[in-house]
């Protein structure tokens, strides 16, 4: 019997129609798996297995009925950046405490209103702010990837899985998941799904509703998912888009089939090559996977253009001007009066300041501080002024390179994924991970990442596809190009614990509950 959590999302779409298996079977699977592995990885801060099989019971008998929804069966982690109804919701930080939401965020509501099956809530950067995941209040997640060494021995070094969504993307490298919810402020699905080699997309800014998302930066955070595929994102991403009333900025445009777009090919797309993403200091085997990804999709017919993006340097410090400024005015509201964390002082202020001291991680006051000083009197024109015009000629470069190619090509990370403290102790370098992804939700543009290959440590790199607005389709045609060419990679060496293996052989066995099917 195959192992149910190596499954892609449309394999096991499939194989519940076909009765191959059924929804509390592949529910039971990923529940073992993460039992026997997140001691290590740390990928779920919540697993919810009683409401997972509840679900999956609700699906089995619409699978039985035939009135299955879209993802009816299919078990996902969810980011535990979206509120969820009486269930624990923290943005993995201290000051959020204990808190249940009353409500259900869109996105999440749209999930479960397809059938999809709730695993648990995933680990992030605390309050979406990282690109390691090792600010959260519950600890850093583990990468299930490993580097090999020169003796072709896997290293024992820990490795993180990107962030902010460095639980979903280890969750779903690993098989605890099918595919996981994510957002995407600077890079936060794109770059964790290129050092995981899964695939990310932070569709364009408007097309999934922020309702219901604890808010980081609200003019640059989107939802988005990270799958095993590309077929998989697409089916995730087509449950999860709407407009949606409660959300101003929500686009009220009608969501396409996605999977459909898979099928059309690339002949004939242009496809833009940037000049000024050949950074300084870039390595090599980046520079030959750029190459690679330029030869695939020319091999599948596409043609290749080189054209300019002039203001890309100046794209990430004002990125980190705009999204600290809009953390300190959304993280204003966590005060210790009215929900989370309290910490008791002498007076009102006092107990303000003692809560957000205590509740707060050090990256977040860092950029509460940085924010809050870009936004006072006598620097508002000087810094958040300046970086809003220059987020205008970031746009408008893309504008004007509309005309020429239909996507942009261009590496997601400049490096391969980095062991933990190799770069948290100098905020720089870590900043500087988002250098190729800053520009999209600058620009409110779709962007994809597709593995692409692995590096000379054993490690996954991708490849960025960036696309219109609202033109998600093309991005999943070229990112399926890429795909065909690459091929998917998967995690060979499962070392994160040795009672996985019996988890999934359990896993295995005939389920002899009411509605099992084997």
């Amino acid at each position: 019997m195959t192992d149910l959590t190596k499954l892609t999302l449309a394999e096991a779409r499939d194989g519940l129609r076909r009765k191959s298996f059924s929804a509390t079977e592949l529910a039971k699977a990923h529940i073992m798996a993460i039992e026997a592995a997140n001691s290590a990885l740390n990928a779920y801060v919540l697993p919810t297995p009683e409401h997972a099989l509840a679900q999956a019971a609700e699906s089995d008998k619409r699978l039985a009925e035939g009135t299955a929804r879209p993802l009816e069966g299919l078990p996902i982690g969810h980011k535990d950046l979206f509120c969820t109804k009486g269930i624990r919701t923290t943005a993995c930080s201290k000051i959020l405490d204990d808190f249940k939401p009353p409500y259900e965020s869109t996105v999440g509501q749209n999930l479960w209103d397809a059938g999809a099956v709730m695993l648990g809530k995933l680990n992030n950067d605390e309050f979406a702010m990282g690109s390691s995941n090792e600010t959260s209040a519950f600890g850093p997640v583990i990468s299930p990837w490993r580097r090999i060494g020169k003796d072709g021995k896997p290293s024992t070094d820990k490795l993180v899985p990107g962030g902010s969504s460095g639980g979903s993307s280890a969750a779903v490298a690993a098989g605890l998941c099918l595919a996981a919810t994510a957002t995407d402020t600077g890079g936060s699905i794109r770059q964790p799904a290129a050092l995981t080699g899964t695939v990310g997309i932070k569709p364009t800014y408007g097309r999934c509703s922020r309702w219901g998302i604890v808010a980081f930066a609200s003019s640059l955070d989107q939802a988005g998912p990270i799958a095993k595929t590309v077929r998989d994102a697409a089916m995730m991403l087509g449950a999860m888009a709407s407009h949606d009333p409660k959300d101003s900025t929500s686009v009220d445009a009608p969501v396409p089939n996605y999977e459909a777009a898979l099928g059309k090919g690339v002949k004939g797309l242009r496809v833009g090559v940037p000049k000024e993403y050949r950074v300084p200091g870039m390595s090599r085997e980046i520079e030959d996977l750029w190459q690679k990804g330029i030869d695939w999709l020319k091999s599948a017919g596409a043609s290749i253009h080189e054209i300019s993006l002039p203001h890309t340097k100046y794209a990430l410090p004002a990125y980190y001007i705009v999204a600290p400024a809009e953390c300190s005015s959304n993280l204003a509201r966590y005060d210790g009066v009215r929900y989370g964390l309290r910490v008791p002082g002498k007076d009102v202020i006092d107990t303000y300041e003692n809560t957000r001291a205590a509740g707060f991680g050090k990256e977040v006051r860092r950029r509460i501080l940085i924010g809050t000083y870009v936004l006072s009197a006598g620097y508002y024109d000087a810094y958040y002024l300046k970086a809003q015009k220059v987020r205008t000629l970031i746009k408008r470069d893309f504008d004007e390179a509309w005309s020429k190619v239909d996507v942009v090509l261009t590496p997601t990370t400049p490096s391969p994924a980095f062991a933990f403290g190799e770069k948290s102790g100098d905020p720089i370098a870590m900043y500087l991970e988002d250098i190729f992804t800053v520009t999209v939700n600058m620009a409110g543009l779709p962007g994809i990442s597709v593995p692409g290959g692995l590096s000379s440590e054993g490690t996954p790199l991708g490849l960025q596809l960036i696309a219109k607005p609202f033109d998600e389709e093309t991005l999943f045609r070229a990112g399926q190009a890429i795909e065909d060419a690459a091929g998917r990679l998967t995690v060979q060496n499962e070392w994160w614990t040795a009672g996985a293996g019996k988890a999934r052989e359990a896993a295995k066995k005939p389920d002899k509950s009411p509605g099992g099917k084997r």
